[in-house]
């Protein structure tokens, strides 16, 4: 595999190095056509309703601090909040924990995590959840989201009849990638195991034994990446006869990974009066539309500006140069980054040779860097993040399979050394920094190569309130772009003073 002998000399350097781990990895879901037809033998169920044993999905019961509160209140606080709502009977959202009325073992763990309130989403998310509806959330990585669809799944799973042998999960969580899938498992296991329910998760590239296992012995809660729980369905592994509650995380990001043919056949085999509730970053036309094909008389919540928008905790700077000039200029920015202490900087790059190339090169420069893309196995990415998130490899090469899913809570740096395919992307990208309220900075190098892009880039910065390079303003004018009347230009002496920093960066590419 590409780069293990710069590893190796990085060892005497003290970076360290993962042990030689066998080829490539197969990968999970992969898009139609990669290989073969995924879930072509599985066939559409055609369910009659009245021959379903029936199941109850509301459990929702306001709690008179939340009756209490006048109109003008909850008004206000969803304007504070950049909370809008659409959809009928949308019911108010709650302010404090308490108001949930959540099991008191599920309120145990919460009161362990310190926390004063529930986010955004989770407020407007938890009522609309506990009342079975079907809902849209539209709201950024790192909002709290993962609690906002889990923990109304505890309460449903609770309701339900137990899983008797033979059954699939009665919760089912769809995820784009193995990162994410992991993530989600780490917080339904903390949560599961104060409620006693058994959960899994289900993703390519690793081995199927200890999976299927997990499966056969029952789990209420799945989560799993389309490709693997295709290849289960169809060779009969589990069913989702008892999936009553079905949740797509990042709907947006499975269909920019082709994932569509695959998610339409595993809701096929899935009641039609389930409970969905829909996750997405963004909000495209393809979204749209799935959610017009999947929910029923949905509510829609959308979490910040409903224009396409930059978490504002983040300082954008855009460097405007050419190819050639990128890694010199890359180098001295790490220079900088990393001239007071090791600051975790995650880079991206566009394909996944460009990641090897520029891992070994940096790496025998020593650099602590380390890279990850679609073609590392399991063994070797899950290695990579655990050096990136203690530390130990400060510097993280990577493509876009990890602009998002990757929860790593303190990187203050990321660098766009390759612009991304989409502003979406761009957005997804430098979220990997300023978490949980915390700031962060994102370098971006913009080429002539990314002129179509100008335009979307100077509206994202735009709406953040960022200095504006005039070398993007005029690359927009001349392309007939929209990017007149932007505000003051870029300043060398606002890049210093954020800058300061050490030798923690990760580079991460597209290609996967």
């Amino acid at each position: 595999m590409p780069g293990f002998s710069d590893r190796d000399r990085g060892r005497d350097r003290g970076y360290g190095g993962p042990p030689r781990f066998g080829g490539g990895g197969n990968k999970s879901g992969a898009p139609p056509g990669k290989f073969g037809n995924p879930g072509e033998r599985l066939r559409k169920k055609h369910w009659n309703l009245s021959e379903l044993p029936k199941f109850q999905k509301n459990f929702y019961q306001e709690h008179p601090d939340t009756s209490r509160r006048p109109p003008q209140e909850i008004e206000q606080y969803r304007r504070s909040k950049e909370v809008t709502v659409k959809g009928r009977d949308c019911p108010k959202p709650i302010l404090k924990f308490h108001e949930a009325a959540f099991p008191s073992y599920v309120m145990e763990v919460i009161s362990k995590q310190n926390w004063t309130d529930p986010t955004p989403i989770q407020s407007q998310g938890w009522p609309v959840a506990l009342g079975g509806k079907d809902m849209v959330g539209i709201a950024q990585t790192g909002s709290g989201k993962t609690l906002a669809y889990l923990l109304p799944a505890i309460v449903h799973i609770q309701h339900q009849p137990f899983l008797e042998h033979g059954d699939g999960p009665i919760c089912l969580v769809l995820a784009p990638t193995r990162e994410l899938a992991q993530q989600v498992q780490q917080v339904a296991a903390e949560y599961g195991r104060a409620s006693r329910l058994k959960s899994t998760c289900i993703y390519g590239g690793a081995p199927k034994g200890p999976q299927i296992r997990d499966l056969e012995r029952g789990v209420e809660i799945c989560i799993a990446t389309p490709g693997r729980l295709i290849d289960f369905l169809e060779c009969g592994k589990t069913n989702l006869r008892r999936c009553t509650y079905l949740v797509l995380d990042e709907a947006d990001r499975m269909l920019d990974m082709g994932f569509e043919p695959q998610i339409r056949k595993i809701v096929d085999q899935i009641r039609p009066d389930r409970q969905t509730l829909m996750w997405s970053a963004t909000w495209p036309k393809e979204v749209r539309q799935l959610a017009e094909d999947f929910l029923k008389d949905y509510v829609q919540i959308n979490i910040g500006a409903l224009q396409l928008s930059a978490n504002h905790n983040i300082l954008q700077i855009v460097d405007v140069c050419s190819d050639m000039e990128k890694e010199d200029k890359l180098i001295r920015l790490l220079e900088e980054i990393m001239s007071e202490k090791e600051n975790k900087t995650i880079i991206f790059v566009e394909t996944k040779r460009r990641c090897d190339e520029l891992t070994r090169r940096m790496r025998r420069d020593g650099w602590p860097a380390m890279g990850i893309h679609g073609d590392k196995s399991q063994q070797e990415r899950d290695w990579v993040l655990n050096e990136f998130r203690y530390g130990k490899a400060p510097i993280l090469i990577a493509t876009d399979v990890a602009s998002r899913g990757l929860d790593v809570e303190d990187v203050k740096f990321v660098i766009n050394y390759d612009y991304p395919n989409s502003s979406e992307d761009y957005i997804h990208r430098i979220g990997r920094t300023a978490r949980s309220q915390k700031t962060g900075t994102a370098y971006t190098f913009f080429t002539p190569n990314n002129m179509k892009q100008a335009g979307d880039l100077i509206s994202v910065l735009r709406e953040a309130n960022q200095a504006i390079n005039p070398k993007l303003m005029q690359m927009a004018e001349d392309r007939g772009g929209r990017g007149r009347g932007g505000r003051g230009g870029f300043k060398d002496d606002r890049r210093d003073r954020y800058s300061g920093g050490a030798r923690s960066v990760l580079i991460l590419s597209p290609g996967h």
